[in-house]
């Protein structure tokens, strides 16, 4: 029974991280191909550089598969998860520095503490009811926009069309119940380097 319970629970966290596979784009980058501002030139580097670090952090340790996420957007390298201890921390932040063509890394990556059932159903919940919000608001292009949730923080990353566009995701994640703190990771068009003419 506990292992059911174990696969059960596993499954939901694998199926609730793809939720939002059909606005990942080709390239993976979190982004809809077809609305993504960025050249097609820029979002094939960034793929090809977020291919090469998820690859290599793999190869470093096959627990990364799962704990840790890469995203790169513009050449910036955002790093989400859960790690044993700092130095894998530091360890992961210096491959994404060792990656060809970036700009600039963020490591959101958290030191795991002991696993906790309600915790984690409550941060797929919160993840859950942005997406929606994203999706039903008129004003923002929800496929631009990527989120994760640990401990009741959001971490969005993407690309907004305007300052107000990015200005509304970040009220419109403020505004879910039991939110701590929203930390946002939103380029706008006008800083990408090579856009779509």
């Amino acid at each position: 029974m506990k292992n059911k319970f174990i696969l059960y629970l596993t499954l939901i966290l694998i199926l609730s991280g793809c939720a939002g596979v059909s606005s990942s784009g080709i390239f993976g980058t979190g982004v809809s191909v077809a609305l993504d501002p960025r050249s097609v030139g820029t979002q094939i580097d960034d793929s090809i550089m977020q291919k090469s670090l998820s690859t290599r952090m793999v190869l470093l340790d096959k627990k990364y598969l799962f704990n840790v996420k890469s995203k790169v957007l513009d050449g910036r390298i955002f790093l989400t998860g859960k790690v044993e201890n700092p130095e894998e921390k530091l360890k992961l932040t210096k491959m994404g520095w060792e990656t060809e063509g970036v700009r600039s890394v963020r490591n959101d990556i958290k030191i795991k503490d002991k696993f906790n059932f309600k915790q984690s159903a409550k941060d797929i919940l919160i993840t859950s009811q942005l997406r929606a919000a994203l999706i039903l608001n008129k004003s923002i292009k929800a496929t631009n926009y990527q989120i994760d949730t640990y401990k009741e923080k959001i971490y969005i990353y993407g690309i907004a069309i305007t300052s107000n566009e990015k200005d509304e995701v970040i009220r419109e994640a403020k505004q879910i119940t039991d939110v701590k703190d929203v930390i946002a990771s939103i380029l706008l068009v006008d800083n990408l380097r090579i856009q779509k003419n």
